[in-house]
């Protein structure tokens, strides 16, 4: 016979469900208001009115044709490497690798002009076209495919390649690719007319932006109305459904980051050849790290990667307009860090739950 010694008793804790959707996008626009704001409290620490500094930055990105198309120009890459990152985010893999990817991309577009020199624009951007989404592709694989058969962490295999494409990219611009004519600086050939994407007008905006765009439309097209993109969707949900419905994850997440890595090394493609024309060790500010604040934003929407790109490339534009206010241009990284700290943290709110739990005293 059970007796009861008491009232009841009941204890709360707070709990993080594992199995919590993904936070509404108010959060990220959340997100964005919090890390402005703690940012503007920093730069007013510092003594500058964070108003002005603001204001600075958003005339500097936008204000003018030449800040809104150099915008454009930075938003071209963030929009490919973030779209990439997005479609391994969905299955759940976490691909930081864009970065070693739009490495690989730029360079294998690179090596087509300097081993096919004699090729017209009809044969060269073509082939530097795809030498630049195998080279990325490729590179993502070697994420992938240690994941799949053995279990390995893609968060450390990813990051790690970035650091190995750096320094592959530094030996070649330092040594057998470095132009003999280029006064001992780091830095191939600079690429002929024929190997360079055609600009708009007189701006540096060139055609890449319209593919990048038709790219984005086709992957909401392919992930909203087609069976690959409703088993991508049941995979990142609940793998253990997809599995039992007899979905090879194993295949996806291969292509996933094939996919992944070709759309950054399509942007290391385009940067290489509509932008610096010539490969040199800069050839990216980090387009690859910041790819994932923009995914995160946007929360994989396909449309809503097109606008946190040009926002987060509004925010680099906008940096280096600072400068005439005595403040560095890598203020634009530190709002960056601020709001993807607000989108961890809005994320993670989203997954608490308050747990009730009965503690009453039971005795025989």
């Amino acid at each position: 016979m059970t007796i009861k010694k008491g009232a009841p008793r009941w204890a709360f804790r707070i709990e993080i469900d594992p199995a919590g959707g993904a936070s509404p996008w108010w959060v990220s626009i959340l997100a964005v208001l919090l890390a402005l704001i703690l940012s503007g409290f920093l730069i007013q620490l510092n003594g500058t009115d964070a108003l002005r500094v603001y204001a600075k930055m958003f005339q500097g990105a936008f204000g003018s044709v030449f800040g809104l198309t150099e915008t454009l120009v930075k938003t071209i890459p963030l929009l490919l490497c973030g779209l990439g990152v997005a479609i391994a985010y969905r299955i759940s893999v976490w691909n930081i690798g864009a970065e070693g990817q739009f490495i690989a991309g730029a360079v294998g577009a690179t090596g087509v002009m300097i081993y096919f020199p004699q090729l017209g624009p009809w044969e060269s951007l073509p082939l530097m076209l795809l030498a630049g989404i195998l080279s990325g592709g490729l590179w993502g694989l070697l994420t992938a495919l240690p994941k799949v058969w053995f279990g390995v962490n893609e968060l450390i295999t990813s990051l790690m390649l970035n650091y190995i494409a750096f320094l592959g990219l530094q030996f070649l611009v330092f040594g057998p690719w470095r132009d003999p004519k280029g006064f001992n600086f780091p830095g191939t050939p600079v690429f002929p007319a024929a190997e360079t994407i055609p600009t708009l007008g007189g701006t540096r905006l060139h055609w890449g932006f319209f593919v990048a765009l038709a790219v984005v439309f086709l992957y909401a097209v392919l992930v909203k109305s087609t069976r690959w993109g409703y088993e991508l969707r049941l995979i990142g949900a609940n793998p253990k459904a997809a599995r039992s419905a007899g979905i090879q994850i194993r295949g996806h997440v291969i292509l996933v980051m094939f996919l992944s890595g070709a759309l950054a090394g399509l942007a290391g493609m385009m940067e290489v050849s509509g932008v610096t024309h010539r490969l040199n060790e800069s050839v990216s500010p980090g387009y690859g790290y910041t790819a994932i604040i923009v995914a995160w934003i946007a929360k994989l929407n396909p449309w809503g990667l097109v606008v946190s790109a040009f926002f987060l490339a509004g925010l680099i534009e906008g940096g280096f307009n600072v400068q005439t206010l005595g403040l560095p241009p890598s203020i634009s990284s530190m709002i960056q860090g601020a709001v993807l700290f607000f989108l961890i943290a809005g994320d993670l709110v989203g997954r608490l739950r308050l747990r009730r739990k009965n503690t009453q005293e039971q005795g025989a």
